[in-house]
């Protein structure tokens, strides 16, 4: 079946589809602002609904219009992937932190992605043409976003609350990274249920993205089957590796999330007793003052 026709028989654009987007998205928003949806600090979730809804539809239509041209040209498609980088270290990154160290979020998600469409790339499984590196590719990097910021915002949040037991840790003589990544590992790791639920329950519950477009386009269901399977195959690599590499981050202070006026804390300074002067405490000062 041709992809247009099959794609118009599934979800035609048409007024009647503006109407129901529309009705649901206000849906959403007004259950937000009743239920008071609101974190503790910052802008409510029913402004941020409006805004993403008012955005993807924007964006998509611009995606739209430029995907013939990026898919086919040279030049854009090393383009496009550059911004869909930026813009998910830039969204991941404030997600996640408020101060300046947010574009450390680029190191998870390049580290996550990059050896994954590195291998893919090696071996042939994609070919470099961009009608199948942008989805393959945006779909890995959208991935390591996610659990970028699910695993540094669950991991700064209990550092913040169980902040005693990383004194007590450093009192008992552990360094400081040691210490924070006994206390945020077990948080950080939360960011990996959401990419293994949707693993265990393809194909039961939901129909994914990939699944769907390939049977929309005319693949058999078998081939279909085998490229969902590797999307999300990967996916739970890349997740992984990003989740990791937050919890390191965090763990070393590369990201924090500090008001402006303080400083993230660093490796403490090595003191060696025959070269580092000691400081006298008063008594002895008072008593050296006091000596014929």
């Amino acid at each position: 079946m041709p992809l247009l026709t099959a794609s118009a028989a599934l979800l035609p654009v048409n007024a009647t589809l503006a109407w129901v987007l529309a009705v649901l998205l206000a849906a959403a928003v007004a259950v937000a602002a009743l239920a008071k949806l609101t974190p503790d600090q910052g802008t409510s979730r029913a402004r941020e609904m409006v805004t993403a809804g008012l955005r993807a539809a924007v964006q998509l239509v611009l995606v739209s219009v430029a995907i013939g041209w990026v898919a086919h040209s040279p030049t854009g498609l090393p383009v496009f992937l550059a911004l869909m980088f930026t813009v998910a270290v830039r969204t991941a990154g404030r997600r996640i932190t408020s101060d300046s160290t947010w574009w450390w979020t680029a190191v998870p998600i390049a580290a996550g992605v990059v050896p994954a469409v590195s291998l893919l790339l090696s071996t042939g499984l994609v070919p470099v043409t961009g009608i199948t590196m942008i989805p393959v590719t945006g779909i890995l990097i959208g991935g390591a976003m996610t659990a970028t910021v699910l695993a540094g915002r669950q991991s700064l949040a209990v550092l913040r609350l169980r902040h005693g037991e990383v004194e007590a840790a450093l009192a008992l003589g552990m360094i400081d990274r040691d210490a924070r990544v006994e206390i945020a590992r077990s948080a950080a790791s939360e960011a990996l249920v959401p990419g293994l639920d949707q693993t265990r329950t393809v194909g039961l519950v939901t129909l994914p993205g990939a699944f769907v477009g390939m049977l929309l386009g005319g693949a058999d269901p078998v081939t279909a089957g085998a490229v969902q399977l590797f999307v999300l195959v990967a996916l739970m690599a890349v997740q992984a590796v990003a989740v990791a590499t937050t919890l390191e981050l965090i763990a070393r202070a590369r990201i924090t999330d500090l008001p402006r006026h303080e400083k993230a804390p660093g490796p403490r300074p090595l003191r060696i007793p025959w070269l580092t002067p000691r400081r006298r405490t008063r008594p002895e000062q008072e008593s050296r003052t006091q000596a014929p």
